[in-house]
């Protein structure tokens, strides 16, 4: 059975992630520390204690998820051959699929995301920008709606995460945002739920911080992937590193193409796909994408124990 690995992203973070794997496995103690002593703060304490309104902030939350992810990838990859085929990730999460495929260096990555994180928070001042939900409309009707919202307000909103059919979320200054929710309510979206986010993030309003990011980007090694990774802004898999480059420079201010990801790994052949790192969310969604994928995931000793079983079966 060919399988796939995925990484999720923020909002998938909670106090207390990796306690048991920390405890139980060096190989995932270290990896923290690896973090720490990159990052040049105590990242390890906030994932086990929080407080938890400092973990959620966009530039702590992005390298405390990356390097969960990490560790708990070490962990497994030491106990099976999980031998992958692809890898994806998404939005931060592509950067752990990344360094899961030899891309890029640990130490690297966590230092790239959490700069990330800060240029991604400084972009639009707090409260200015917004996210949200939109269910039950398609893209190209909702992709109407953004449009003509932005026709009426003046206000940019646009798609931000196409997640799986009938869920998509929109990003853009708040009056964009709230202009479009009433609009997509008339077009017959279900519900429209906004999203509790620092920032409007996957929307031409980042494209100041992308271009500070690039060049951060350009100063760090990427080297050729060693197992082709779906990149976000257009579901194409590839291993080469300034295809790599260009995909994360672009990455910040483009749609997470997540559907077309799920899409692109079931044309590979790929049957089932673990999902490593905190929660479940990618899980659910692969299911709505195609239900004959088979998910699983790994998060703690729990469900690390699972997976060595399922691949020893």
């Amino acid at each position: 059975m060919l399988t796939g690995i995925v990484f999720p992203g923020q909002g998938s973070q909670y106090v207390g992630m990796g306690k048991s794997l920390i405890e139980a496995y060096p190989t995932a103690r270290r990896t923290f520390e690896e973090a720490d002593e990159r990052l040049g703060f105590h990242l390890t304490k906030l994932c086990l204690e929080g407080p938890e309104e400092q973990l959620r902030l966009t530039y702590h939350t992005q390298p405390a998820l990356l390097t969960a992810s990490i560790a708990f990838y070490r962990v497994l990859t030491e106990r099976v051959q999980l031998n992958p085929i692809v890898a994806a990730g998404h939005s931060l999460g592509e950067y752990s699929a990344l360094v899961a495929a030899g891309a890029l260096a640990f130490g690297d990555a966590v230092h790239l995301v959490h700069r990330r994180g800060q240029l991604m928070d400084e972009a639009v001042p707090a409260g200015q920008g917004a996210m949200a939900a939109v269910l039950g409309l398609d893209e190209e009707p909702l992709t109407s709606v953004c449009a003509q919202a932005m026709e009426q307000t003046g206000e940019v909103v646009e798609l931000a995460n196409l997640n799986c059919p009938g869920q998509i979320v929109i990003s853009g200054t708040a009056a964009g945002v709230q202009a479009a929710a009433a609009l997509a309510k008339e077009q017959g979206a279900k519900r429209v739920i906004p999203l509790t986010v620092s920032g409007p993030f996957h929307c031409s309003l980042m494209r100041a911080a992308a271009d500070s990011f690039g060049a951060l980007l350009d100063e760090t090694a990427i080297k050729d992937a060693s197992i082709p990774v779906v990149a976000n802004v257009d579901g194409v898999a590839n291993k080469d590193a300034s295809q790599i480059r260009e995909a994360l420079k672009r990455q910040l201010y483009s749609p997470v193409r997540w559907t077309d990801d799920v899409q692109a790994m079931r044309r590979m052949g790929v049957e089932r796909i673990v999902e490593i790192g905190p929660g479940t969310v990618l899980s659910g969604l692969i299911r709505k994408i195609d239900r004959g994928i088979s998910t699983a995931h790994v998060e703690d000793e729990a469900t690390l124990a699972e997976v060595i079983e399922l691949f020893s079966n």
